[in-house]
């Protein structure tokens, strides 16, 4: 009598693993600008930051897109957020400006428990789909845009090279304000959400294609002047919540 042939295993396309080396290489980027700020080279480590936020935004849309999601890959996605966003970025300022201050380490421990606070609420959020504010909104600054945001200070210098030398506590003041955005009820703004009509389309092309040759023409000046843009963001978003919710 001949045994039953075992079922074979189903293997896995090489392709669906794009989604998860893209995290992956965004891990690799958060922890090499870690390196780059401890060893000075501050630019470099701004810009791996902000590579990394470009990954993360590109890993679950691809993921979706491929179909390939998966309880590992969203679970290493949000451990990528807390490294790339809740730990580098206030290292590389502890490094640029808060290294002799005591207060400016509270505030690098705020921000980063603030961010995994934001991270595990979002998480809890999105598996019972109710996150906050609807469809239009998130409930708190996300963390990758908290980490561009706590980040200003630096952008700034970089921009302007013959500033003075900003003080320790007011950066420190600031990071625990940004980690304190994160956590609040504050409604921001989903741009995701945002469509545009056909015959208008070809205008934000335009202006996507002006804004790229900026960022990579005049990349500090132009990242000074997002950040400023998504500050006014964030108050409008506010009111728009705040009006929506005087109609209901």
């Amino acid at each position: 009598m001949t045994e039953p042939a075992s079922p074979k295993k189903k293997g896995v396309d090489i392709i669906q693993l794009l989604p998860n080396l893209l995290t992956i290489s965004a891990i690799c980027a958060g922890l090499t600008a870690i390196r780059f700020g401890y060893e000075a080279n501050y630019e470099m480590a701004v810009k791996l930051i902000l590579a990394a936020c470009v990954l993360d935004g590109l890993d679950g849309r691809l993921a979706r897109m491929m179909k390939s999601t998966s309880a590992i890959g969203a679970e290493l996605d949000s451990l990528a957020d807390f490294l790339n966003f809740g730990v580098a970025p206030v290292l590389v300022l502890h490094s640029w400006s808060l290294g002799d201050s005591r207060a400016g380490w509270i505030a690098v421990l705020c921000y980063s428990v603030c961010c995994v606070l934001r991270l595990a609420r979002f998480n809890v959020s999105s598996r019972m789909e109710s996150e906050g504010g609807a469809h239009d909104f998130f409930v708190g600054v996300p963390s990758p845009a908290g980490a561009v945001l706590v980040m200003f200070p630096m952008v700034v210098s970089f921009a302007v090279t013959d500033m003075s030398p900003v003080s320790p506590l007011a950066v420190s003041v600031y990071v625990g304000l940004i980690g304190l955005l994160m956590i609040s009820r504050i409604p921001t703004y989903a741009f995701r959400n945002i469509s545009v009509g056909q015959e208008s389309a070809k205008f934000y092309l335009l202006g996507g294609v002006l804004l790229v040759a900026a960022l990579l023409t005049y990349l500090w000046t132009t990242l000074a002047l997002l950040t400023l843009v998504y500050f006014g963001c964030l108050i409008w978003g506010f009111k728009s919540a705040r009006k929506d919710k005087d109609k209901k």
